[in-house]
């Protein structure tokens, strides 16, 4: 028998990182607010790869602290080893990836949500999500049968709605890491009205660390100095006390895919079991053997999972083929010969929704007041999913207090790029962040993060006074560090020439500014360190993004001109509109812009399968219909 269980204003359903930044947005904002877990032991969890940040990651991850969110505070508070990506390429793709110990992060992201005033974390499993009448319009049945009413609700069930392992001819229901997944609400949300499809992903195996010939391995190392996510981490108390840990490459090779190869009938995928669309740019073992034949090999990270365990993560070796298959092809990889497996690598299936049912600030557009994050929502990765949770989270606090929505733009930051292709295009596979995804990335780098969106979190409530003013300050002496290099001249020397020539790069008769000596791309501070004694003690990361906006100034003035172009787009508005009442788009045109219902014009003209000329219709449209209850344009 049902019993009142009591009253919130955000009900967050899931505890995964798309949960938690959720749960801790609406609580830090002055929501009462729950967070409902299946499990209490599995809070932020990392069931895949033990790590936080990577390619385009990273990004995301600087971009959640500088709007206040939690992901990177306890990513540096967790950390084995911190490294910058692709350093060899242009400062646009630089991204931080932090080794986590994954036992920590979870221990530590679960007391601070014990530790949250106005949060209540439960253990239940709501099985059941009905609409209601008045104040608390929504209600969350959970398996015990409690009631919980809630103004609004966000839906951030990971891969535990309706999930299902795979290990070759075995499947059986389960969430990641064999806890229960959940069964029943996926049907009270097709019952409710929402789109559902079913996706699908996996993980490697977890493998013995004193079973692994790690001398026959290439070490990885850590960068030194480290470079923290939050700008709240004392960077040089954490260089003092981390001693950071060792991950390992390995290569597959041809008897790695010769018995993969014999054994391909065996993968559920394959043959047929697994319903669920799998991850483009994160395929299995299986799948890239089979997509790349003529690859001769594949590499892999051997990573630590913790500091109190033994078990080592194979990066990049996901697998769903049965356990002896396994078994047989890991032993074939260098290093790997004798690895004991402590957990098989598994494939989970999973349900998630349609994005294109909710708009720019993840609420569903026919349901007022529910909102769905993370891999609920079709992507895929805990830094994908905690950027949408925060998003989600402040913007339903932002509605139980009658504000309006923080709505993030392609152009203001990656997490605005990744909410706009979800609501926008839609997902035919899980979604992942990539730098190519932003036709703005060189403004939107990983350095200025907090340059772009503190001023944000400080007005949405979330960036506290103490973290303000150190903010202020650094913008201040970035500031001055600008002026005083357009003034600072620079003499001739016979040793400046010297150098100048050692850097390929033509000597100077005169005196040169420094300004005009850093845009050389031979050139950096630290080469000009003993010819500018009036340089202050600034950290490296502040001088390095200085350097860039220096040496790339001509493309940033350009790339933000695009961005202004784009802005006056998206401030053409959209009424709600029936598009098949409109002559001269084209029937795909009018289906689509049916089902996304676009706020703007920019937003319409980023739509799969809406022309320029279906754009043009539009703007005719909207000029002649341009009376008191037409859109206006703003600015």
């Amino acid at each position: 028998m049902e019993y009142y269980a009591g009253e919130y204003d955000v009900a967050v359903i899931g505890a995964g990182h798309a949960g938690i930044e959720a749960a801790l947005a609406a609580a830090r904002l002055g929501c009462r607010t729950a967070v409902f877990t299946i499990n209490m032991d599995a809070v932020g969890n990392c069931p895949c790869n033990p790590s936080i940040g990577g390619t385009a990651k990273g990004h995301l991850v600087c971009e959640i602290d500088a709007l206040g969110g939690e992901m990177g505070r306890t990513a540096d508070e967790c950390m084995l080893q911190m490294r910058m990506l692709n350093r060899g390429k242009g400062p646009a793709v630089h991204s931080l990836r932090a080794q986590i110990d994954r036992r920590q992060y979870s221990m530590v992201m679960k007391h601070k949500l014990e530790l949250q005033p106005g949060l209540d974390l439960r253990q239940a499993e709501i099985v059941q999500l009905r609409r209601a009448q008045g104040e608390y319009p929504w209600q969350l049945v959970t398996r015990m049968e409690g009631v919980f009413s809630a103004k609004t609700v966000i839906l951030a069930t990971g891969t535990y709605l309706g999930g299902r392992i795979y290990v070759g001819d075995v499947s059986y229901e389960s969430g990641p890491d064999g806890i229960f997944p959940a069964a029943f609400l996926g049907q009270s949300l097709k019952e409710l009205g929402l789109r559902l499809r079913r996706f699908k992903t996996g993980t490697p195996a977890r493998v013995l660390r004193s079973s692994i010939h790690l001398e026959n391995l290439e070490p990885q190392p850590g960068d030194t100095p480290i470079i923290p996510f939050s700008a709240d981490t004392d960077a040089a108390a954490l260089n003092n006390r981390l001693q950071q840990a060792d991950c390992y490459i390995s290569w597959t090779n041809d008897e790695t895919k010769r018995i993969i190869l014999e054994n391909i009938h065996r993968s559920p995928l394959y043959g047929g079991k697994i319903e669920g669309i799998g991850p483009r740019y994160c395929p299995s073992i299986e799948d890239k053997i089979m997509r790349f034949p003529d690859k001769q090999r594949h590499q892999l990270f051997v990573e630590p999972c913790g500091r109190d365990t033994e078990e080592m993560y194979l990066q990049g070796m996901s697998s769903s083929l049965p356990e002896d298959v396994q078994l047989a092809f890991y032993h074939t990889i260098p290093g790997l010969e004798d690895a004991l497996i402590m957990r098989p690598a598994y494939a989970i299936e999973y349900d998630c929704v349609d994005p294109l049912q909710m708009d720019a600030s993840l609420e569903f557009m026919d349901f007022p007041g529910l909102y769905g994050a993370g891999q609920f929502n079709g992507s895929s990765g805990y830094e994908e999913a905690a950027a949408q949770g925060l998003v989600a989270g402040i913007n339903a606090a932002r509605r139980v207090q009658g504000k309006p929505p923080v709505l993030l733009d392609r152009a203001s930051s990656y997490i605005g790029t990744l909410i706009d292709d979800l609501v926008t295009k839609g997902v035919s596979d899980p979604y992942r962040m990539m730098t190519s995804r932003s036709e703005y990335r060189l403004v939107l780098r990983q350095d200025n993060a907090a340059e772009r969106l503190t001023p944000l979190g400080r007005e949405i409530g979330l960036i506290s006074q103490e973290r303000w003013q150190r903010f202020c300050a650094r913008q201040e002496q970035k500031k001055a560090e600008l002026e005083r290099i357009k003034r600072v001249v620079i003499a001739p020397s016979e040793a400046l020439n010297r150098m100048l020539v050692s850097r390929e790069t033509s000597p100077v008769e005169t005196g040169v500014r420094l300004y005009d000596l850093l845009r050389r791309p031979q050139l950096g501070y630290a080469d000009l360190a003993d010819f500018d004694p009036e340089r202050p003690d600034l950290d490296a990361a502040l001088l390095e993004q200085v350097e860039i906006e220096l040496k790339y100034e001509g493309y940033i003035t350009r790339q933000q001109r695009q961005i202004a172009q784009m802005r006056r787009m998206e401030q053409k508005k959209l009424p709600a509109l029936d598009y098949t009442t409109i002559s001269g788009l084209r029937l795909e045109a009018q289906e689509k812009l049916n089902r996304v219902r676009p706020a703007n014009i920019g937003q319409a003209s980023r739509i799969s399968g809406v022309s320029p000329a279906d754009i043009s219709v539009l703007l005719i449209y909207l000029h002649a219909h341009s009376g008191a209850d037409a859109p206006q344009e703003e600015g």
